[in-house]
């Protein structure tokens, strides 16, 4: 092996190292116990792919990344609100939905993205229509956010 070639790899190396720690500290609850984790998938997927975390709060979603390619994606839907919440993903590759979270639970939903226009809202109760609601944009540039907070949250 030539020193480029090490270079590379070691860091790659470094690199997955940072993205997992940086995973494990965005997972749990914060009191040693995985009862606030409910990492069980819902049946769409193998929890391949590129991860990206989906916070649901009342009333909004933040996504973890503006900035998407066509591909599979684990979605991590973390419910951080009081009320209980979804995540549903719709457009060119289908529509794909999370089973409904009580506060303080998590999924995962994986989902292969195809180019265009998606529409990632909470299916519950109308929360749709208070605003939790986002466009992403795959394969192409993302859609217009500001600091990453994707919905406006209505005063909530």
């Amino acid at each position: 092996m030539t020193t480029p070639h090490i270079r590379r790899r070691v860091l790659l190396g470094v690199a997955a190292g940072g993205l997992t720690a940086l995973l494990a500290a965005c997972g749990g609850g914060g009191n040693g116990s995985s009862s606030n984790d409910d990492s069980t998938s819902d049946g769409t997927g193998t929890g391949t792919g590129t991860q990206v975390t989906a916070e649901l709060s009342d009333f909004r979603i933040k996504l973890s990344t503006e900035k998407f390619q066509p591909g599979e994606y684990t979605f991590t839907a973390k419910n951080t609100g009081s009320h209980d919440h979804a995540l549903e993903i719709e457009g060119p590759g289908g529509e794909n939905r999370s089973k409904t979270l009580e506060p303080g639970r998590s999924t995962t939903l994986t989902v292969t993205l195809k180019s265009g226009s998606y529409e990632v809202y909470c299916p519950v109760d109308g929360h749709k229509d208070l605003g939790m609601k986002t466009d992403i944009t795959v394969g192409g540039a993302p859609a217009p956010s500001d600091n990453n907070d994707t919905s406006p949250g209505n005063g909530y």
